[in-house]
């Protein structure tokens, strides 16, 4: 079974950056350190999706798709981006750049029992949704749905459709930067500008 794990990227995602970061440089360091979390993962293919940014090109590892999105970049163009590719997808949002790679595998695993998987943002939405493909029509909760897991549930033809993984953070203000815990490994990009 060929498995993806997609890396979106938003222009939005650059207005996390505290005061003193260029916006522009900090969404760069998130996309990077987020891609290098999927890129290392085993058995999944990576691929970076970018909705309206451009030069994810130079972060990416040679042979990796970038796809570019344009409108909403919602999970439902997502998925349908990554569908020609595989059959078992996990996008996440690129603004998780310490992600452990655990949750990750952990919703892989969920798609075992239900279509769609979800990795709640600590302060609403999604860091993470998986799929299988192609992307079930009755889903159309977004990422930064407060209550997407609600939504998504309340959508579902049927119970047990969507299940859950266990939540983590996104950095999408400048405050979410102490969320960031200096003894995990990973994250050198936004660690390094952070403390330039």
């Amino acid at each position: 079974m060929l498995r993806l794990a997609a890396v979106l990227v938003t222009p939005e995602m650059g207005k996390g950056a505290p005061p003193g970061v260029d916006p522009a440089e900090f969404l760069l360091a998130l996309a990077e350190d987020t891609y290098e979390i999927v890129a290392g993962l085993d058995l999944v293919e990576p691929v970076i999706l970018a909705a309206g940014v451009d030069g994810l090109d130079d972060l990416a590892w040679p042979g990796t798709r970038v796809i570019a999105l344009s409108g909403s970049a919602g999970p439902a163009e997502a998925f349908a981006a990554l569908q020609p590719y595989g059959e078992e997808a996990v996008v996440i949002s690129g603004d998780a750049p310490d992600l452990p790679p655990l949750l990750i595998g952990k919703l892989f695993r969920e798609l075992g029992r239900a279509p769609i998987a979800v990795c709640p943002a600590a302060d609403g939405g999604a860091v993470a949704m998986a799929a299988r493909l192609p992307f079930p029509e009755w889903a159309s909760a977004g990422f930064d749905d407060p209550d997407v897991v609600v939504r998504l549930r309340g959508q579902a033809p049927g119970s047990r459709m969507v299940a859950t993984g266990p939540g983590w953070h996104r950095l999408r203000g400048p405050g979410d930067i102490a969320r960031l815990d200096p003894g995990l490994e990973g994250w050198e990009n936004t660690r390094a500008l952070l403390s330039a």
